[in-house]
This record gives structure tokens, sequence and C-alpha cells, in this order.
């Protein structure tokens, strides 16, 4: 018998000149980056919680703490593919990712591509499996005025006969 899971996840990073700006693993040219205590790539940070809150096992901040120097500075993909190990080991394959970016900069549709293939890589799935969106706020709150980058991500996995979870 298999199980479906829903994840949700969420994560928003002011932007920061000095920084580069990384976005579902892809380096893109901008004046600015994501503030934060690894790379701030917001989407797979968002990516990240959601794999975990669907799986019962908590959030990002539990298994990569900004208190923790061994992920200052870290390659999110790094966190994504650790993540995915701990579903594996706990018996849940991810099945998609639907996720929307929220910014007014920088232009992301280039982008989304190259983001799909990176988080597809990332998470073991086919790039048709991830889908990326990307959406502006029109000039209101402080992603429309340019002073950060958030995002939205749903994900679905599948248990086989005895998944696990931290609450099962």
């Amino acid at each position: 018998m298999t199980t479906l899971r829903v994840g949700q996840g969420f994560d928003i990073h002011r932007l920061v000149e000095g920084r580069p700006c990384v976005i579902g693993g892809v380096t893109i040219p901008f004046n600015k980056g994501c503030d934060g205590h690894s790379d701030a790539d917001p989407l797979l940070h968002a990516i990240v919680d959601a794999l975990l809150g669907a799986a019962g096992m908590g959030d990002i901040g539990e298994h990569f703490p900004d208190t923790d120097p061994r992920y200052k500075n870290a390659d999110s993909r790094e966190l994504v593919r650790h993540t995915v190990k701990l579903l594996s080991n706990a018996r849940w394959t991810v099945v998609n990712i639907d996720a929307t970016v929220m910014a007014e900069a920088p232009k992301l549709s280039p982008h989304k591509k190259a983001m799909q293939e990176s988080i597809a890589k990332c998470a073991g799935i086919p790039v048709r499996c991830v889908n990326v969106k990307a959406k502006t706020m029109e000039g209101m709150d402080a992603v429309g005025r340019g002073d950060a980058i958030a995002v939205h991500c749903c994900i679905l996995i599948e248990g086989t006969s005895g998944a696990l979870s931290v609450s099962s």
C-alpha cells in the first residue's frame, strides 16, 4: 500500500548588496543577493521545509540551524540532497515539486529552466516533475519594493508500506 502526503513550504529573505543572488541553486546576475546564514537560497529553503513537513520531520531550522557554523555559507543544494536522503531512509520518495518565487527583480523567467533542472537533480526526480513559477508583487509590500524575495512551495511525496515519520 502507498501513502501520499503533501508538504507546504515558505521562505523569505531580505535582499542586500554584496551577496550573490542564488535562487533554485542557480546564481543569477544581479546587484543584490539574499541575506542569510547559508547561501540564503529562498527557493531551496522552501523546498526543504515542504519536504520535511510532508514527512512529518519538522522544519529547516531544526535540521540546519543558523546557529550551527557547519551551515555558514552552505550550498542549499546540499541541504536538499540531505533532506531527500532523510526522506528516502524513512521510505518516502518525492513525486513532484511546484513552487512560486515572488520577486520584483531580478527577472526570473530566463532562469526558470535552469532552476527546474537544478532542483530535479537535487531531489532525484525527473525535471518534468518540477515546476517553478515567477511572480511580481506589483509594487506591494517588501517584495514589491524590491527589498526581499519570497517563495511558496507545495510538494507531494509517496511512502511505501511502512513509511515512517517523526510523529509515527
